[in-house]
């Protein structure tokens, strides 16, 4: 990584032939991981990439269609704006990861900072630990799930967005509330689960929702208008 550079990295990567099964991947192994920020930004390549190290600020940002597997942390910004694909963070993330994610799925294994999910339009971000403060902030769609306890202001000013919690909440944000969880929803997290490859039971978790929303569903009114706001 270090001798290549992020451009000439990016480029060979997406250089490396696609296999001709689905089910396998080709595999593309980096090395020389030393905590370098802006990692593998704007990768559009469906080859699994792996990593072993820390890395810095917006790594993976903009992913598409890969399938990364790094062991390591990461800084802030991990996996931002991805729209499609696969990734997995076998560590901890600092602030803002996921941000503005349209797609695909963002797996932490440790825990993340602040800002998480903020701006999420689709996709799933799962994070094994705890969250901090304002977590799916502005969020309007896809899906966030919290193993760990959440900070302050959890879903403030959220949409759309389906939250799931495992641990303690140190506060809800203003017009959000804690819903019965569905058993269409216990089968969309289940799936979640499996695909960031995550044990755990889909009835362990409690979800957070707009109170508007909530209403909705028990109005059953059929179609919804997201713009709860």
């Amino acid at each position: 990584m270090s001798a290549m550079g992020m451009t000439d990295l990016v480029a060979a990567i997406q250089g490396v032939p696609v296999s001709p099964d689905d089910e396998k991947l080709t595999l593309v192994e980096v090395t020389d991981v030393r905590g370098q920020h802006h990692a593998m930004m704007r990768l559009n390549h469906p080859v699994r990439v792996q990593l072993e190290g820390d890395l810095g600020d917006y790594a993976f940002a903009r992913n598409c269609e890969a399938d990364v597997r790094l062991t390591g942390s990461v800084g802030h910004g991990v996996g931002e704006g991805m729209s499609s694909g696969t990734v997995r963070v076998r560590g901890s993330a600092g602030l803002g990861a996921g941000a503005t994610m349209s797609g695909g799925t963002l797996a932490i294994y440790g825990s993340a900072g602040d800002r998480c999910g903020a701006g999420i339009r689709g996709g799933g971000i799962f994070v094994r630990g705890d969250v901090g403060n304002h977590t799916g902030v502005g969020a309007l769609g896809g899906m966030l799930v919290i193993g760990g306890d959440a900070g302050e202001n959890l879903g403030d000013a959220s949409s759309s967005v389906t939250i799931f919690v495992r641990g303690s909440v140190k506060s809800l944000a203003r017009g959000v509330t804690e819903a019965p969880l569905r058993k269409r929803e216990q089968l969309r997290l289940g799936l979640l689960l499996i695909n960031a490859s995550i044990r755990g039971d889909a009835k362990e978790f409690r979800r957070i929702v707009p109170e508007a929303m909530l209403q909705a569903e028990k109005s059953r009114r059929g179609e919804i208008n997201p713009n709860w706001r």
